[in-house]
């Protein structure tokens, strides 16, 4: 196993604050189609979706990484393989899905006649796609090459496909689409990781292309940087930093969101912050909020003039304790305490607030609601789904029905069947080809890409792998 693989997908979270405690009432709501609990009925009000696991997560209390790192001391980083009892009941092309939870935003862009209002939402969008990382302690399985994941939701009107195109690197490709072709969202993620010794640093390289087809508009750009610290001592957290860059190829408008890092004191965590410019450079609204909680927009004037009202009265009035250290190379780095939710501004418009996680959240792995339903398996998807689709892993599966000796092993049997199927392709002297996506370049960016191919949903899935 590939270190880079195995620390990318160990995302953790921060504590945050339990809901967006902000006055609503000079604020404009633009109101999504999330349903209370997660749960959506079908058309005959009978089935919903599943709001909680088969079995709680496993206590880590009695496992220590330290204990288990320090073993591997001498050996080579790419030699490192996790214990399962880090991981959550999910692959990681599960997580990719989870940028899908609050497609709504799309929906709603697609509605609006002008340019700056859909950018902002397309801006909320991508801000939304990483909230899902809040408090998440455990890492998600590594793909095997040629796993594939689709997630359906025609209530939300889109379909999503991902397949893992490549093992080393891991690269992982997804295409989603509008059931009404009104949009279509896609990329590639190919990480890029640094490891600091007490934190591990990811760099997600890859694009996201977001198509609005009614407008005629192509938006691109690239998540934040991710950093997940205390990787061998002390408690785990995580925190989002740098810029991103949404660009309209279409108008030539540009959203510059800035993800702060939490700072010495962990003034700025969590909070993102930046503005909309047309195409002659001109501000046209101010973003601003946390990507845990929500984010609003607001007029630039506006906003410059709260911001000198506020530095009048003295801004943070909060006073850190004089000699107050920070932690040394040896010590863990201290999670920040977290601060007060977002201010809302007088004439702020809220784009998006984050759903409250469910009472048994905590049990479940720190899973959203749109987490919990990912690995469901339906009786109807019996011969539907490509036998490829992670649902059917048996060491998910297992780990989710609180089997983890069985996961455990069935985890190193896949790991040695991936391995065994390598060594004939060598032996062969034969490429592995990927079946959904082929390499290109991004039509918008002309950086190398992954392209859908198409047909995944006319359900002809013979000469498949076999991989599970």
């Amino acid at each position: 196993m590939n270190s880079e693989e195995e620390f990318y997908d160990a995302e953790t979270g921060l504590e945050s604050d339990d809901s967006c405690e902000v006055s609503y009432k000079e604020a404009t709501v633009y109101a999504g189609n999330q349903t209370a609990n997660g749960k959506v009925q079908t058309e005959n009000g009978v089935w919903e979706r599943r709001a909680t696991l088969p079995a709680p997560m496993f206590s880590r209390n009695d496992f220590s990484i330290w204990g288990f790192l320090k073993k591997c001391i001498g050996m080579e980083l790419s030699k490192i393989t996790m214990p399962i009892v880090f991981n959550e009941p999910l692959s990681f092309l599960q997580r990719i899905s989870e940028y899908m939870e609050h497609t709504y935003l799309i929906h709603k862009a697609c509605t609006l006649s002008a340019s700056i209002e859909r950018m902002q939402f397309v801006a909320a969008f991508a801000v939304s796609a990483v909230a899902s990382q809040w408090d998440r302690t455990g890492k998600p399985f590594n793909p095997l090459l040629g796993e594939t994941y689709e997630l359906m939701r025609e209530e939300e009107g889109y379909r999503m496909i991902s397949e893992q195109v490549s093992h080393h690197p891991p690269i992982s490709a997804f295409y989603a689409e509008s059931l009404n072709q009104d949009f279509s969202f896609h990329g590639s993620i190919y990480p890029k990781l640094k490891f600091w010794g007490k934190s591990v640093e990811a760099e997600p390289k890859g694009t996201m292309t977001l198509e609005l087809s009614k407008h005629k508009e192509a938006y691109t750009w690239t998540n934040p940087m991710c950093c997940v610290h205390n990787v061998i001592l002390g408690k785990l957290w995580i925190e989002q930093y740098g810029t991103v860059e949404i660009v309209n190829h279409s108008t030539g408008d540009k959203c510059v969101l800035n993800f702060k890092p939490c700072g010495m004191f962990g003034k700025e965590l969590h909070r993102v912050e930046g503005h909309i410019q047309d195409k002659s450079k001109k501000k046209r609204l101010v973003i601003y909020g946390k990507w845990t909680e929500c984010v609003y927009s607001i007029e630039p004037k506006v906003y410059e003039a709260n911001k000198k009202v506020e530095k009048k009265s003295g801004g943070d009035s909060k006073k850190h304790k004089q000699g107050e250290q920070s932690p040394g190379v040896d010590d863990a780095d201290e999670m920040p305490d977290v601060q007060e939710t977002v201010t809302m501004i007088p004439g702020s418009t809220l784009l998006w607030r984050v759903a409250p996680r469910p009472p048994n959240s905590t049990q479940m792995y720190n899973f959203t609601n749109f987490t919990m339903a990912l690995n469901e398996l339906e009786s109807s998807m019996a011969g539907v789904i490509s036998p490829t689709d992670c649902r059917l892993r048996p060491d998910i599966r297992a780990m989710e029905n609180g089997d983890i000796d069985t996961a455990s092993q069935e985890k190193e049997r896949l790991e040695e069947k991936q391995r065994a199927a390598r060594r004939e392709r060598a032996k062969d002297e034969a490429e592995w080809s990927t079946r959904w996506f082929h390499q290109g370049n991004n039509p918008y960016t002309g950086a190398a890409d992954w392209i859908y191919k198409g047909g995944y949903f006319d359900r002809r899935y013979s000469d498949l792998p076999d991989i599970f």
